[in-house]
């Protein structure tokens, strides 16, 4: 097996002949350089999307396919608002048709001749047969594999035979291969395949079917005639899509999980080579690629790099020998590819941009007797959740010259913040307690780091005039989160902080492991929708584990001591293996009946034996999660009284630590592991963190953007720990906040200021959405709901709530690995 890396200098040696060796890629752009208008993503990464021309897709486009003859292509949206199966012409670049779907995933595939579309129909457990003759779907016919949702079958990827009497279908949920008769309806057989399933794709002479085993590392060859697997192949971490060339001689397998392509020999049945498609020669897992699509002639091979927002370009006419050309930038998370004469078409799975929604519903300042403020004003469109803000769009993209391919190049170069000298050496300053590279000592020698829940900054800090707030998003204002104040000032204001998550699926994995596998982005949306499925997303499930696992691995690995407080673990239970044997076994889970107060008593407890015996550990990660609220259910603790418990327990914790003899060599990080549940008036991915130490320059007010990445790179670098993904490696560490010296003294924790006994007693039709809320676990109830209901316990019933915001960031100068302000 030959790797192949894709490397800056050696693919570019021409343009920059020593370019493996700097620091950061070029900076000056050829003149006839083809550059889109550049936009910063609040996780610190830019987009140039390449494309003369671009369509509005639906939430969340995962699969295209052209139909035969190329002349139209179906699309399948799948995110977490509406579901949509939409028929394009890419000839004309129009929307000939869109149909809604109740559920659906991934799965699409044309008939012979298109004369038939199917779809896969989601946890309904159903395939869609649209009628497709013409420029319009018909009336679909339903083919059932099975009882819906909560029967776990999740069809994935299809393929039909040539003859159009055969249906396969592949499970991500019972981990099966079905075959459906498609003239009678029926199930022929089912044969299990041992783990989710992605993609399926039959040979051209139908004998065989090549199977993607997402979850088990495996490519899969069987033979439609016996029934059987006929072979087995390991290949890399997750693949996912998989093509052919046109002779069905070689197989190409993306491997989202490891940066990588595989290419088989279909005839020895065996890897020729692994094509690497990061931006530079890096294990750190975040290119995630994800689709796959071959050249007219068949001699180029186009990757979607979701994590790295491009498309990896290779030379593929001599397999085996498989060469690089270049990269072309694209919109946000390009999530699928397909090629056409003269054309080559993206599907960005996140848009164009994180743009504001400016048709929100909009507070005024208007006060009632308590000071809070309750009145609204309607503008035009509806109230939106982040979960449902990520507009797909379809890129149509023409084949580049050479020329052309290298400024698309260093474009996508010039979008990545990440390079490997970030990688061996963050940014930072001399004589910061935040090291630069590993090995380098630190005199802070204990990390507490605190996990919150769902809190947007407006939410919380929006009253603070010293920061960039919004006072009328402001629901849990000083009076509610007095500690919350306190410890800004005392210690510093970020205001211009951003989670990399959208909601607590990929939160917990963002908040843990600096990365969210392409399992987990294209999951979560599903249950998030109300569409059935499991979360399945803090460690109970293998298939959404990164490759090299948490930060508690990396913390295994180091031999660094380690402990959780509730996080991916409860009473005592985990289910990750780095962490039996380091957990606070009286630490609740998430659970909305036990006070924040009452899980920072078990944690003093525990922390005052542990020291004691000299054993407390370098690293702990502590959950407070009662900030998510239980919004209106009749009984449960008010909206504000759940904040004021979650603030009162922040306070405690530092308090008591403070207090403690190892409070001159500590340091507390604290985030929300998303934002989802409020409004802001920068961005939804805005949200209050605090970093909490005797080194923190007092009073700091830091208008520097930071990200969840950011603070994880921070702590790594104080305990000596190397980056988790290209996410940290490149991300700006918080050394800015921090002085040479500490200055110890006490924090006193500010008293409660609102009844933490406030139940919700009033049944209205908040309380009457909010008895219906999923509770026990975290984000089973509809988030956008909770969210209103909420909004409208402080506001009052009749106040609309404004719509998240998501910006539009200008492009600042780029950070470079010699920046040592």
């Amino acid at each position: 097996m030959k790797p192949v890396a894709l490397a800056l200098g050696l693919l570019l040696s021409a343009l920059a002949p020593a370019a493996a060796q700097l620091a950061a890629p070029p900076t000056q752009l050829p003149t006839n350089s083809p550059q889109a208008p550049k936009v910063l993503l609040p996780n610190g990464w830019s987009l140039t999307p390449a494309g003369a021309a671009s369509l509005p897709l639906g939430d969340l486009p995962l699969n295209m396919q052209l139909a035969p003859g190329g002349r139209r292509l179906a699309v399948t949206n799948n995110g977490q608002s509406r579901q949509t199966i939409q028929l394009i012409d890419p000839a004309t670049q129009q929307v000939l048709d869109e149909q809604t779907i109740g559920k659906s995933w991934y799965g699409l595939a044309w008939g012979p001749r298109g004369q038939h579309l199917y779809a896969a129909g989601g946890n309904d457990n159903i395939i869609l047969d649209y009628p497709a003759a013409g420029a319009k779907l018909g009336h679909p016919d339903t083919l059932r594999l099975g009882k819906p949702w909560p029967t776990k079958i999740g069809p994935a990827g299809l393929a039909v035979d040539a003859a159009g009497r055969r249906l396969y279908v592949v499970t991500k949920e019972d981990n099966a291969l079905y075959v459906m008769d498609l003239a009678t309806k029926k199930i022929v057989s089912r044969l299990g395949l041992g783990h989710e399933a992605y993609a399926c794709l039959l040979a051209p002479d139908g004998r065989t079917l090549y199977i993607s085993i997402w979850g088990g590392n495996q490519l899969l060859a069987y033979d439609t005639g016996t029934g059987k697997v006929r072979a087995t192949l390991a290949t890399q971490s997750h693949p996912n899509e998989l093509i052919q060339s046109r002779d069905g001689r070689y197989l190409y397998v993306a491997n989202a999980n490891d940066n990588s392509v595989s290419v088989v020999d279909a005839r020895s049945w065996r890897v020729l080579e692994t094509i690497s498609t990061a931006l530079y020669p890096t294990r750190l897992t975040g290119s995630t690629p994800n689709g796959l699509a071959l050249s007219s002639d068949g001699k180029t091979l186009y990757i979607a790099n979701a994590d790295n927002n491009c498309l990896a370009v290779f030379d593929v006419s001599r397999p085996g020998r498989s060469a690089a050309k270049g990269f072309i930038p694209t919109g946000w998370y390009p999530t699928c590819v397909r090629t056409m004469p003269g054309k080559i078409l993206v599907a960005n799975g996140k848009g164009f941009s994180s743009l504001a929604n400016p048709r929100g519903p909009q507070p005024v300042k208007r006060k009632d007797s308590s000071g809070y403020q309750t009145g609204t004003t309607e503008a035009d469109g509806p109230v939106q959740y982040i979960g449902g803000l990520f507009k797909g769009t379809l890129s149509f993209i023409a084949p580049p010259s050479e020329t052309q391919l290298k400024a698309y190049t260093q474009q996508v170069y010039q979008n990545t913040p990440f390079t490997p000298a970030l990688e061996k050496q963050a940014l930072g300053a001399a004589g910061n307690p935040v090291p630069r590279r590993a090995g380098e000592q630190s005199p802070i020698k204990h990390i507490f780091y605190i996990i919150k829940e769902n809190r947007t900054y407006d939410q919380v800090l929006g009253d603070m005039p010293e920061g960039n707030g919004d006072s009328t998003l402001c629901l849990f204002p000083e009076r509610v989160t007095p500690n919350h104040h306190a410890l800004a000032r005392q210690f510093a204001l970020l205001d211009n902080f951003y989670v990399n998550a959208e909601v607590s699926a990929d939160g917990h994995n963002w908040s843990t492991a600096a990365y969210a596998t392409d399992f987990v982005e294209k999951t979560w949306p599903t249950s998030y929708g109300g569409r059935g499925g499991t979360y399945d997303f803090e460690g109970t499930r293998l298939a959404a584990y990164p490759r090299d696992g948490f930060i508690w691995d990396y913390c295994q690995r180091a031999g660094l001591s380690y402990r959780s407080y509730g996080e991916f673990a409860e009473n005592g239970k985990t289910p990750l293996k780095a962490l039996r044997g380091h957990i606070c076994p009286r630490s609740p889970g998430f659970d909305m009946d036990v006070r924040d107060t009452e899980r920072v008593r078990i944690w003093a407890q525990d922390f005052d034996s542990l020291l004691a015996l000299g054993q407390v550990p370098q690293f702990s990660t502590i959950r407070l999660s009662n900030d998510h609220t239980s919004g209106q259910r009749l009984g449960k603790p008010t909206p504000r009284a759940a904040v004021a418990d979650n603030d009162l327990a922040l306070g405690q914790l530092v308090e008591h630590l403070a207090a403690s003899k190892l409070w001159a060599e500590s340091a507390v990080f604290v985030v929300e592991d998303d934002a989802q549940n409020g409004p802001d008036h920068v961005d939804a991915h805005r949200s209050p963190a605090f970093v909490i130490s005797p080194y923190v320059r007092p009073g700091t007010v830091d208008h520097t953007l930071y990200t969840t990445a950011g603070i994880l790179r921070t702590m790594e670098l104080i305990l000596g720990l190397p980056p988790m993904s290209q996410y940290d490696a490149a991300a700006r560490p918080l050394f800015g906040c921090f002085q040479a010296a500490p200055a110890l003294g006490p924090y006193r924790a500010r008293p409660a200021q609102i009844d933490l006994n406030q139940r919700n007693t009033a049944w209205n039709r908040s309380a009457e959405r909010s008895a219906r809320f999923n509770l026990a676990q975290e984000d089973a109830a509809p988030d956008l709901d909770l969210n209103e209901v909420v909004w409208k316990a402080i506001k009052g019933e009749s106040s609309p709530m404004p719509a998240p915001r998501r910006g539009a960031f200008l492009r600042a100068a780029p950070l470079r690995d010699d920046d040592d302000d």
